[in-house]
């Protein structure tokens, strides 16, 4: 059986190049208003990274869920069932619009998190401003994450990166104007940073449904037909995305609270964290859209029954991945100070931060490989409706990993170095894990495809 195809590579490649400069615009987006945010002070950079995270934290769930429309649509697609394509985006609105009271009941009580978990006095209130604001846009977020699935489905991901790319040339310079009261607007700090992230969505938004309710494309998939609800693909959704919905929110219910348990060790730790993961973003997010094209491909060939390609869309996926992030680790290792130096800010104690987030970019660099690997197995099963056994082993894993760093960091009192560590270790033992899952075949067995397939 042929493993790999050129052909194979470069059609994945111009599937997720387009994804990986969207992810990218994503990842551009987020660093300049850490960036912007330490033209001010070290607080604001750890109150940017708590707040964002918390945030997303709690519209992890449907966001998971949502996103899963990609390979709904992928498997539609490839089945030539073009009406049912637009039928799931629909589905995925009315999750999104269905999920409103609960974001505003989490936006009203999540803020509290950041005092109950011992954050510093002057990074809690900074914290919460950010968090309520970007809260309040959270629906708008869903519904750009439905229509960049759909599209992502359908193979049109130009359509993703033309959107999303208009949307950070918005978001960069009016977080800028709006952070520092440029041009007679308003000095709002972190607020303001929060707001254009809010604008920019809703301005993605727009650019979507451009695309989405154009003439041709509403011909072609029935998109006038498709604005109600659909029970029985409604149910699939559910079924499939439902566990890669809570593997997501489990899985960041747990990462935000290690972030909050780290910051725990004060402003100089929660700095330094903040500005690794920023670098680390800067390699994570963009992969992210090799794993998309990917989940998509898999996709594609479950619904059309073709799974004779699927190794090589798997190799195609790991050369890229693979050797994307090693270039990569390679830059971060070498030039880990001088990266860390670009947010230097003018605190006595960067120094200290300097120190620190140097040393922990080592670890970054330790697990860039990993989190490759992890991406695309990910893909790969979630693209054949594996999401059952990725809920349970990822969730299980960084449960384990959470445990470990309350007894280091709470009970024992360990430093920050034996915490980031423990950290690095869980991402090595889940990529390993996701490889047997890969390689052992279970997710291709025929009548486990049939039901993923049924509605």
């Amino acid at each position: 059986m042929k493993i790999l195809s050129l052909t194979t590579l470069r059609e994945l490649l111009a599937l997720s190049l387009p994804m990986v400069v969207s992810q990218g615009a994503f990842a551009a987006m987020v660093f300049t208003d850490r960036l912007f945010m330490s033209y001010i002070d070290a607080a604001h950079i750890a109150a940017a990274l708590g707040g964002g995270v918390a945030a997303f934290f709690c519209f992890s769930l449907f966001m998971g869920l949502i996103t899963y429309g990609n390979a709904l649509v992928a498997q539609y697609y490839g089945a030539g069932n073009l009406a049912k394509c637009s039928l799931v985006t629909t589905q995925g609105v009315i999750i999104a619009l269905a999920s409103a009271p609960a974001l505003l009941v989490m936006a009203y009580f999540g803020s509290s998190a950041f005092e109950v978990m011992g954050h510093d006095p002057a990074q809690v209130p900074l914290e919460q401003i950010y968090f309520q604001i970007l809260m309040a846009g959270s629906v708008f977020t869903l519904i750009k994450a439905c229509l960049a699935s759909y599209f992502s489905g359908i193979g049109r991901t130009r359509v993703v990166m033309v959107s999303d790319v208009l949307g950070a040339l918005l978001n960069i310079p009016l977080s800028w104007l709006l952070i520092f009261g440029r041009f007679g607007l308003p000095e709002m700090g972190i607020a303001g940073a929060a707001l254009g992230t809010v604008i920019a969505t809703v301005f993605t938004i727009g650019i979507y449904l451009l695309f989405y309710l154009s003439a041709g494309h509403k011909r072609q998939f029935h998109v006038s037909e498709s604005l109600r609800l659909d029970r029985p693909i409604m149910r699939r959704y559910l079924r499939l995305g439902m566990p890669s919905g809570l593997e997501t929110f489990m899985n960041v219910s747990s990462f935000n609270l290690f972030l909050l348990l780290f910051q725990s060790y004060g402003v100089v730790q929660g700095a330094a964290i903040a500005i690794v993961f920023n670098w680390d973003m800067l390699s994570f997010i963009p992969m992210i859209g090799l794993s998309i094209g990917v989940m998509s491909l898999i996709g594609r060939f479950v619904g059309a029954g073709n799974m004779a390609q699927t190794n090589q869309v798997i190799s195609s996926g790991f050369i890229a991945a693979l050797g994307y992030s090693s270039v990569l680790a390679i830059l971060f290792l070498v030039f880990r100070e001088s990266l860390v130096g670009i947010f230097e800010t003018k605190d006595a104690n960067f120094a200290e931060i300097r120190d620190l987030a140097s040393y922990m970019m080592v670890g970054l660099v330790t697990y860039m490989l990993a989190d490759a690997t992890i991406l695309i197995a990910g893909g790969a099963l979630r693209g054949a409706g594996d999401t059952r056994w990725i809920m349970v082993t990822s969730i299980t894993v960084h449960w384990l990993m959470l445990l470990a760093q309350y007894f280091v960091i709470v009970v024992y009192g360990y430093g920050p170095r034996v915490s980031w560590w423990i950290f690095v270790a869980m991402l090595i033992i889940l990529a390993l894990l996701y490889l047997a899952r890969l390689f052992g075949g279970t997710w291709r067995q025929p009548t486990r495809l049939a039901r993923v397939m049924s509605e």
